[in-house]
């Protein structure tokens, strides 16, 4: 069994207890856990059946092939962070290999066995081993205060099969991004309808006023016999008449 964490933040569980050519793949891309947080994973087999639980997500059952051996009783190594191991390697476990897992690990167990805490006891025992730097730390998370979960509400409580889960995370974002959507959907409309109320203000003006325009005609132009009546009768000061203002002069 092999867990890897990839590049790009997925993880990939790869489970082959013989039985078939290729491992049982498992790929978790739905969530990047490369992003400097701490996450868990739990993972327990009984028979065929497989269940994965990541951070506090619900466990996802899934069941390996028929063909698959169940029995694991040749456990041999158990690497971390990188697997030394001169031989037949899985070609994706090789593939992420170098320079291999770089970042903090912490309550790490398989079964009964704790590695870690064998390896940072003083009396270390033999069939531990490391390589490189290897630093106590409580990789940047403040210490656990929470009360351990009941049994009754535990998923990996065995015997709690009917185990209801306090949190789920995907129920709440989905409720606040319909929440968001909702007020954000209100001020569009309401956007929309000042739009359309402008637009129609401005339509109802130009029609209102459309022909309209302004002229310097005489007043009294519509009852005088010609314009230059008009302008006569409307200027009683105006004594040159119009045949007198249009006579041309040689020199």
């Amino acid at each position: 069994m092999a867990v890897i964490l990839k590049h790009n933040g997925s993880l990939q569980i790869r489970y082959n207890l013989g039985g078939t050519k290729e491992p049982f793949r498992i790929d978790l891309n739905h969530r990047n856990l490369a992003n400097g947080q701490p996450h868990s994973v739990n993972i327990s087999r009984h028979g065929k059946e497989l269940h994965l639980q990541l951070d506090h997500y619900p466990a996802v059952p899934y069941s390996l092939p028929p063909s698959t051996d169940i029995k694991f009783n040749s456990l041999k190594t158990l690497f971390l962070g990188r697997v030394v191991e001169i031989g037949n390697i899985d070609q994706e476990v090789q593939k992420y290999n170098t320079p291999g897992f770089v970042g903090c690990l912490s309550r790490v167990q398989f079964n009964d066995i704790a590695p870690l805490k064998a390896a940072l006891r003083p009396s270390a025992s033999s069939l531990v081993s490391v390589q490189g730097e290897f630093v106590e730390s409580n990789c940047g998370a403040s210490p656990l205060t929470i009360s351990p979960m009941p049994a009754a509400t535990d998923p990996w409580h065995f015997g709690s099969a009917s185990a209801e889960f306090p949190y789920n995370e995907e129920s709440t974002i989905a409720d606040g991004v319909n929440r968001n959507s909702a007020i954000i959907g209100g001020i569009i409309a309401v956007v929309i309808f000042t739009i359309l109320c402008t637009l129609v203000f401005l339509i109802r003006y130009m029609f209102r006023h459309k022909g309209t325009y302004h002229t310097n005609e005489a007043k009294g132009a519509d009852s005088a016999e010609n314009a230059d009546a008009a302008i006569m009768n409307n200027d009683p000061n105006f004594t040159e008449t119009i045949d007198e203002s249009k006579k041309e002069w040689f020199i």
